[in-house]
């Protein structure tokens, strides 16, 4: 994994520097399948890359009939995960949107999302699509022993994914999205659940990060001293051991962990850590994405103030 060396724009790609993805990004857009089967299924058993991959050419072909043609012409495992992502993210807009049609078209990805699990038994992916929507039907398991708050929530589900995949970056995250305020959960709750993950996944894991996710997701710009909150020992500590255990697993990735790796540049930048946030902030190169700055603002404007702290260029050299 190389990020490359920041050139003077930020690229907003989701593909970063996978430029297999890239290139098939292309082709999806233009309604072509093949290149998107080949990409995909070179990553069976590697499940990491195999979400990222799925999950951004989902988004490129959601808008289109390409994954209802690819299924329908050649039904490999790979186009059945491609039609269950796309109609996860579909029914996923249409609730948010409040459409009419948002029953039908959960009910048509839960189909999906069975029959790409069917198809490919091992793949924890397709649970992990389906996982996503939980926040739609509301789904309400008993917690295990050790949370605080015993916040009820998809944790069969859950279970069902980490048995084929313990430590599966999406399926985390996936279920802590369910616990944030916006879809009905507590802040306390987001927290419990973070800690209690991260805890639990090794200490070179990006799982560690789950915490640092949950604190942004429940800033509040009008509480006194707010931005202070990420220089408290607690946080600081947490981002810091981040950056000794997890950063140097880098080189084994092969495609920049873009998001990852923007939480814990955020972290150590709000924990006055800037010789740690550089080092992070170089590893991205010139990638970037929205998250987690666009909770504290435009997100460009913010990633520069952050990148211009460390002493980094930033578009336009401002």
């Amino acid at each position: 994994m190389a990020a490359g060396l920041f050139e003077g724009q930020y690229v907003w790609h989701p593909a970063a520097d996978d430029r297999r993805l890239a290139s098939v990004c292309v082709d999806v857009r233009a309604g072509r399948y093949l290149s998107a089967h080949e990409a995909l299924a070179e990553t069976r058993g590697d499940f990491g890359l195999r979400a990222h991959r799925s999950l951004v050419l989902a988004s490129e072909a959601a808008d289109s009939d390409l994954a209802e043609r690819w299924l329908a012409e050649e039904p490999t495992p790979e186009a059945a995960l491609m039609w269950a992502r796309v109609a996860v993210l579909r029914a996923l807009r249409a609730a948010d949107a409040k459409d009419d049609r948002a029953e039908a078209l959960e009910r048509i990805a839960l189909t999906a999302c069975d029959r790409a699990a069917a198809t490919d038994p091992a793949d924890p992916t397709p649970w992990v699509a389906k996982l996503a929507m939980a926040r739609l039907h509301d789904l309400r398991d008993p917690a295990p022993q050790g949370l605080l708050t015993q916040p009820t929530g998809p944790w069969r589900l859950f279970s069902h994914i980490l048995r084929l995949d313990p430590w599966n970056r999406e399926g985390h995250h996936r279920f802590l999205t369910f616990f944030f305020t916006r879809y009905g959960g507590s802040v306390n709750a987001a927290w419990d659940v973070a800690a209690f993950l991260s805890q639990r996944a090794p200490a070179s894991s990006p799982l560690r990060l789950l915490p640092l996710v949950a604190l942004v997701e429940s800033y509040n710009p009008s509480q006194l001293l707010v931005d202070r909150t990420w220089e408290q020992p607690q946080w600081r500590a947490t981002a810091l051991a981040i950056y000794q255990n997890w950063l140097p697993q880098l080189p084994g990735y092969r495609f920049t962990p873009v998001l990852d790796l923007a939480y814990l540049a955020h972290a150590l930048f709000m924990s006055q850590r800037e010789f740690e946030a550089r080092a992070v902030f170089m590893a991205m190169g010139p990638y970037a994405c929205r998250m987690p700055w666009s909770v504290f603002g435009e997100p460009e404007e913010q990633l520069s103030r952050a990148r211009r702290s460390c002493g980094l260029p930033v578009p336009g050299g401002a």
